[in-house]
């Protein structure tokens, strides 16, 4: 039996040698599947956008995406250019040269204010490129210097802490069309100038025109305090009489590290912050004001505070300096909070919301104070070892009740009591 298909119908034919030869005309038993419709384009960019978002491996689906076919190619290529995370300074320089022949190409004729793809960049990450010299920092700060300005919407900005950013680059950022986009600033290092005005610092004039800035993070470079020769009683705080605070209403995240005091505190200090909710700084307590801000500044923001982190970065050589005794009482709807050591002798004059503590590691001395404390924290359920991990499964007993695992076994015990849970640096609890 033969079987011819045709575009229509299929024919069935009997063997040649048959006594009665002819045609028989098959029909289909199911109707025709009708054609698959197309995904609108709409669905197509968000099933990009959840594959780039989640692409964190190497190679990076980036380039197999775009090279699928021509429709893919127009529906994921904002996408990728929409967030940019960046390790290795050639690869910046490419950036900067492909934005600025975009930019060259500016097309007249269909009015669009902003070249592409310029104008798709929201995210600039650059906190994991490898820092090697000096050299290799002012050719990157050559590089954003020309990049802020072919970026309009840039909305989250992040620098690896090493590099230093310059009074120009701070100025491209801040003078640039669609400042106001900026929500997120993270690892900018910052160095006090001297004998100025906080109004001419650039930082400063960075965020006046950041008026929908959420977050910011910033790390102080300069020395020590004890490192200084100077008298603490000659530092002055209040600013000047044509001292505009600033406007940031929307900041509800700031982190100030390895700073004592700067143009940038006293302008915070002096500033409206409504919506402030979550404070790093390093403490400085031994510091009086106004040699030192950071006590203030957790006095005049904590009546708005969630979560208060004090902490020191790690250096050599570290020099930690004590925090206030007060935090509760300053913070009053405080939920968590990061002490850093040496620990202080916590006041609460009454009951407080707390509820997670971390500290750098447990000890004895300490354990007195908390006890102390802790009718007055009824909500208090975590307690958390910032510093300190549990042993891996397998070790024996002794490694377990050896040292600092000791101790936190010791601590697990006497909080359960309390329905308290202990958790290590990585939020785990030990089972």
């Amino acid at each position: 039996m033969n079987i011819e298909t045709g575009s229509q119908s299929i024919l069935l034919r009997p063997r040649p040698y048959a006594q009665f030869s002819g045609t028989l005309l098959l029909l289909p038993l199911l109707p025709h599947r009708k054609p698959v419709k197309p995904l609108p384009s709409e669905i197509w960019t968000a099933i990009f956008a959840y594959a780039l978002q989640h692409d964190g491996e190497e190679p990076s689906l980036a380039a197999p995406l775009l090279r699928v076919c021509k429709a893919f190619k127009e529906v994921a290529l904002p996408l990728v250019y929409s967030h940019i995370r960046i390790r290795q300074t050639t690869t910046l320089e490419k950036f900067q040269k492909r934005l600025h022949s975009a930019d060259q190409k500016w097309d007249s004729i269909r009015r669009i204010p902003y070249s592409t793809p310029g104008r798709w960049v929201q995210t600039l990450d650059l906190s994991n490129m490898t820092f090697v010299g000096q050299a290799q920092a002012l050719q990157v700060d050559s590089l954003l210097t020309r990049i802020f300005p072919l970026v309009p919407f840039l909305t989250h900005f992040s620098m690896n802490p090493s590099f230093l950013l310059s009074r120009r680059a701070m100025s491209s950022l801040a003078e640039r069309e669609g400042t106001t986009h900026i929500c997120t600033l993270e690892g900018l290092s910052y160095v006090s100038p001297r004998f100025s005005a906080p109004g001419d610092d650039p930082l400063v004039k960075l965020l006046r025109s950041c008026i929908n800035l959420e977050e910011l993070e910033v790390i102080g470079q300069d020395p020590d305090p004890a490192e200084l020769d100077f008298t603490f009683q000659d530092a002055e705080a209040a600013p000047p009489e044509s001292f505009a605070p600033l406007d940031l209403s929307k900041l509800n995240t700031i982190s100030l590290l390895s700073m004592y005091t700067s143009p940038l505190m006293t302008v915070l200090l002096y500033s409206p912050l409504p919506n402030l909710r979550k404070l790093t700084l390093t403490p400085y307590n031994d510091i009086p004001f106004p040699a030192s801000l950071v006590s203030q500044l957790i006095n005049v923001c904590g009546k708005t505070l969630r979560s208060l982190l004090l902490y020191t970065p790690k250096s050599w050589p570290t020099r930690l300096h004590p925090s206030p005794t007060t935090l509760l009482d300053t913070c009053p709807r405080l939920r968590h909070l990061s002490l850093e050591a040496p620990l202080p002798h916590i006041i609460c004059t009454g009951t407080h919301p707390l509820q997670i503590l971390s500290i750098p590691r447990p000890n004895a001395e300490f354990w007195g104070i908390f006890e102390r404390i802790l009718p007055q924290l009824p909500e208090l359920y975590v307690l958390r070892t910032r510093d300190v991990r549990w042993l891996r499964k397998g070790m024996n007993s002794r490694a377990q009740e050896a040292g600092v695992q000791g101790e936190m076994r010791e601590w697990r015990k006497r909080l359960a009591r309390r329905g308290i849970r202990l958790l290590d640096a990585d939020w785990n609890e030990n089972e």
